[in-house]
């Protein structure tokens, strides 16, 4: 517990490699992913249900369509499922197989394009790349030569863009050009480097503050747009993997967690790696966006 947030399980499991919670405010539900089972989730707080979508190949990120179903960054690219639960239903939007490398972290911007970022199985420095993705699937790398690709989000007022490269330890930001989609003046707002962890995912709250995960850190950090840590939140596992705001009001901030690579005896230890989290009454979330294709 931290002040008045503390954290609790939203729905138990033993994700792999949970990734990507992404609040879907037009059925409330959460989409979620576990990357390395290939498999796209839909969580609905309500019903207490959880449906399974099986993606075929590794899927990094799934994220709600305006025509219904889901746009998902796989290993080979980017495609379109025409509607939730179609196992295999789905039709090639980008494809951009390369040996070694698959899909991670993606996310929607303020005008409904597709961020969609990639990396190598065996992380190898430079391997991976950023692509913006228009709803006609016109594809553009904006940021070459990238290692782990990872969380990504926007200022409630869309003039900035966040993202993070894992490797470098950093969070970076870039002037952001909603009508063109363009993300320049690439600089760093801030450095983790006081702890064991590495930051993962993210997401933006209404004050303009950024929320990010910290692999092997075990716990989530919240960052001021003048890039000055002002929350620090534990959470019971070591490899929180990204975070979103949900539920009513935006209120309710969601925690994916990932059990791969770890001991029998580090998972001993922590019984929830692999759970969905969440903290209740953590602050407000700004609406999303859904993918305009």
């Amino acid at each position: 517990m931290i002040g008045r947030m503390t954290v609790e399980v939203a729905l138990p499991a033993s994700a792999t490699l949970g990734e990507g919670p992404t609040w879907d405010a037009r059925t409330s539900t959460l989409i979620w992913v576990d990357i390395l089972e290939s498999a796209v989730h839909r969580w609905d707080p309500a019903a207490g249900t959880d449906v399974v979508i099986d993606t075929g190949q590794h899927v990094g990120a799934a994220k709600p369509r305006e025509g219904g179903g889901l746009v998902i960054n796989l290993r080979d690219g980017v495609a379109l499922t025409e509607r939730d639960g179609a196992d295999g239903q789905r039709r090639w939007l980008v494809y951009w197989a390369r040996d070694g490398v698959r899909g991670n972290d993606a996310a929607v911007d303020p005008a409904g394009r597709l961020w969609a970022g990639t990396m190598r199985y065996d992380e190898g420095a430079r391997g991976g790349w950023l692509a913006r993705v228009a709803a006609d699937g016109a594809a553009t790398v904006v940021v070459d030569e990238v290692s782990i690709s990872n969380g990504l989000g926007w200022s409630p007022d869309g003039t900035r863009m966040y993202y993070v490269d894992t490797p470098t330890g950093r969070v970076d930001v870039f002037d952001y050009d909603v009508d063109g989609g363009a993300a320049t003046n690439r600089r760093p707002l801030c450095t983790v480097d006081d702890t064991g962890g590495w930051p993962d995912g993210l997401c933006v709250d209404a004050d303009g503050c950024v929320w990010v995960a910290l692999w092997d850190g075990g716990e989530i950090r919240r960052y001021t747009p003048a890039g000055a840590l002002d929350r620090r939140l534990p959470v019971p596992v070591a490899r929180p993997t990204a975070c979103c705001f949900g539920g009513a009001g935006l209120a309710d901030l969601y925690i994916s967690t990932a059990r791969v690579g770890l001991s029998d005896a580090a998972l001993a230890g922590q019984p929830l790696a692999g759970s969905l989290l969440v903290v209740p009454d953590a602050g407000h979330g700004l609406p999303g966006t859904v993918f305009a294709g």
